[in-house]
């Protein structure tokens, strides 16, 4: 999952930054109202991290404005300010949570997952399909009661897919949930981890759920034996 970090404040943005990468989220950052606009606009997130008090264009007017141009991503407010006035007006701009400074980056990684799963139908950490089973807040991922490993980008493919059961992503939506400004779309990076990934959760398991939809892109779900489409 993609996370933009809007907060100017150099040591939190990194701190919050890290904290996410080190739970598998690809992030961007922005450190002004105008700068987190721009990547907003132009990029498809999970989720936007923003403070309330930004240079150039303060978050209560960068969250109206997102909305009113249409940008649906949930948004996590971070603010210093803790009035009933100032809450009110957070959330009434489009806010869907707000987070008070100082605070404990166990409490924002948890408003970061519950944020994640509004958008879903499954509202426990643990997302399902056949015997494979994601724990979205340990990380765990088992097939059937086998424990599986994976690198913290596997694990983030896997939970993108996993989020999204029986709909074909495309190397382009997984790229743009997956990783970050960095990537590199001329690699084959995707092609590698869908092989790694197959190979951790499919091969010495049935039935087969990571399946290549040809010409289209990938699809983790149970297809029947006769489909066109192939793994």
């Amino acid at each position: 999952m993609r996370v933009l970090v809007i907060e100017d404040e150099q040591k939190i943005n990194r701190t919050v930054c890290q904290a996410l990468r080190e739970e598998a989220y690809a992030v961007d950052a922005a450190f002004d109202g105008d700068e987190g606009e721009e990547l907003a606009l132009v990029n498809s997130y999970d989720l936007i991290v923003l403070d309330l008090m930004l240079p150039k264009k303060n978050g209560i007017v960068l969250c109206r404005g997102l909305r009113e141009q249409g940008i649906t991503t949930p948004i996590l407010m971070l603010t210093a300010r803790d009035t009933l006035e100032d809450r009110v007006q957070g959330l009434d701009s489009g806010a869907d949570d707000y987070l008070v400074k100082p605070f404990f980056m166990d409490e924002l990684l948890a408003r970061v997952r519950a944020l994640l799963r509004r958008d879903t139908t499954v509202k426990t950490p643990k997302l399902q399909l056949a015997d494979l089973v994601v724990d979205t807040s340990s990380h765990r991922v088992t097939r059937g009661n086998t424990p599986i490993e994976l690198t913290s980008k596997e694990y983030a493919m896997l939970e993108y897919f996993i989020r999204n059961p029986d709909q074909v992503l495309t190397r382009t939506m997984i790229s743009e949930h997956v990783w970050d400004d960095e990537f590199d779309s001329l690699s084959n990076i995707i092609d590698v981890y869908i092989r790694r990934l197959r190979r951790k959760i499919d091969e010495d398991f049935q039935p087969k759920l990571l399946h290549t939809i040809r010409g289209s892109g990938y699809l983790l779900g149970i297809l029947p034996e006769d489909s066109v489409i192939t793994s």
